[in-house]
């Protein structure tokens, strides 16, 4: 269970974007893990237990129980835009290596899209045949790939002790910023904070993660897995950095067409055939396991969720079955237009991902803690303090002159406080 969380949470952004975080900044992207260990420990302990204390498919239905239909449905909207978008980004940053390798066979216009189109197809082709049973499998299989895959990078880059020692020189090893500027991403306190509630929302208000945790046989192997992911996490981002690291050295600084090119252009150029094969697959296979689980996720949601209480049927019912099933084909396509739509950005994909799934996560993560904290509320306060924290949302992240004081691993902990704090002031209002 913990390495299918895991796999499930680690996609080509990991594995290309984040290395290009290390070559263009240092190690301080590391202080979200620190973050992600605390949130996941405070997750394990308050919303996992609500879920093993009755049947429920999906993370909203734990909503349905508190505050009525209405609420469920809302929460499961926001999280299919939500996983929709960030999803997209991810498919798309799986098709630079891919791009990279038909760029010679193919006409440029043509490479990306060629890409997408036998990434995402792939993807839901075994979705569709194999349901969960399938996607869970698949992800033991591909997290030991991936692993290798990195492995074999930190071996074949180069001296390291020299590498070290240089990084070290140009300020490349630092791990904690103290600053206090709202505006810098990565700064120890938008890493505690910041990234706890991140990973709060994400791992207990994110149908994508839920969902693997409610297949555990009991609470106790859901919160083993939880936890543990958290530090399996915090050595994976570590891995990557490195790499990332190292091909600063090899590539004395030089500035690469997107960010995300530079380690995908190390695999090609300087990996033997056979591991280039290896590694390819490791991206592939990192980026599989997410999408599938996304597109899972997704028709869960929608099948019950928005499908079975507007029909009135059951979830026994043969055509139930049949409708989750074109849900996962229906999302998968969605997923791959997406990834066809996105246009690269000067970023890593990781921030623009992260930032994504970070815009709509507070509201969620604010239902579910007015759910469990604040008996007076209503359905009616449910909704409104997530309509709320989306518009509060939208204007910090679309409005210039708040957007660029405030970085985006604030998002989700401001999200929540207004999400949390209009509920409660709605709920005042009725008696």
């Amino acid at each position: 269970m913990l390495i299918s969380v895991v796999a499930t949470e680690t996609s080509a952004i990991t594995f290309i974007s984040i290395p290009s975080v290390a070559y263009l900044g240092d190690f301080s992207f590391l202080q979200l893990a620190f973050g992600y260990v605390i949130g996941r420990t405070v997750v394990a302990y308050t919303l996992l237990p609500r879920y093993f204390q009755g049947e429920l498919v999906t993370a909203y239905a734990l909503l349905e129980r508190r505050f009525g239909l209405g609420a469920r449905r809302f929460a499961s909207i926001v999280f299919m835009v939500t996983r929709g978008l960030a999803d997209s980004v991810r498919v798309f940053a799986t098709a630079i290596p891919i791009s990279l390798i038909l760029a010679t066979t193919l006409r440029p216009g043509l490479v990306m899209p060629i890409a997408i189109l036998i990434l995402g197809a792939l993807t839901v082709f075994y979705t569709y045949q194999g349901g969960m049973r399938a996607v869970i499998w698949t992800d033991v299989i591909q997290t030991t790939v991936y692993l290798i895959g990195g492995i074999a990078a930190v071996m074949l880059i180069g001296n390291w002790s020299t590498i070290f020692a240089h990084a070290a020189a140009a300020g490349k090893l630092r791990v904690i910023n103290t600053s206090m500027d709202l505006a810098q991403p990565y700064t120890l306190w938008a890493g505690l904070f910041g990234g706890a509630f991140l990973t709060m929302a994400s791992h207990g208000a994110d149908q994508l993660i839920v969902q693997r945790l409610l297949a555990a046989s009991s609470l106790r192997d859901a919160r083993r897995a939880l936890i543990g992911s958290g530090f399996v996490v915090l050595v994976q981002f570590t891995l990557f950095l490195i790499i990332g690291t190292g091909l600063y050295a090899v590539y004395q600084g030089r500035v690469f067409h997107r960010p995300d090119d530079v380690f995908p252009t190390f695999i090609l150029q300087h990996m033997p055939p056979g591991l280039v094969g290896l590694v390819v697959a490791a991206i592939l296979a990192a980026t599989m396991s997410t999408h599938s689980g996304a597109i899972n996720s997704l028709a869960a949601s929608t099948t019950h969720d928005i499908y079975l209480p507007m029909t009135g049927r059951k979830p026994e019912d043969p055509h139930v079955l049949k409708m989750a099933r074109l849900f996962t084909l229906a999302w998968g396509v969605v997923l791959t237009g997406g990834a066809l739509l996105y246009r690269a950005q000067g970023t890593p994909v990781v921030a623009v991902a992260l930032s994504i799934a970070s815009f709509t996560y507070g509201a969620l993560l604010g239902a579910f803690f007015l759910a469990l904290v604040w008996a007076r509320a209503k359905q009616r306060d449910a909704i409104i303090g997530m309509a709320v924290g989306l518009v509060t949302m939208a204007v910090v992240v679309f409005y210039p002159p708040v957007a660029r004081h405030i970085a985006w691993p604030w998002y989700v902990l401001i999200g929540t406080t207004i999400t949390l704090a209009s509920g409660v002031i709605s709920s005042w209002s009725h008696t």
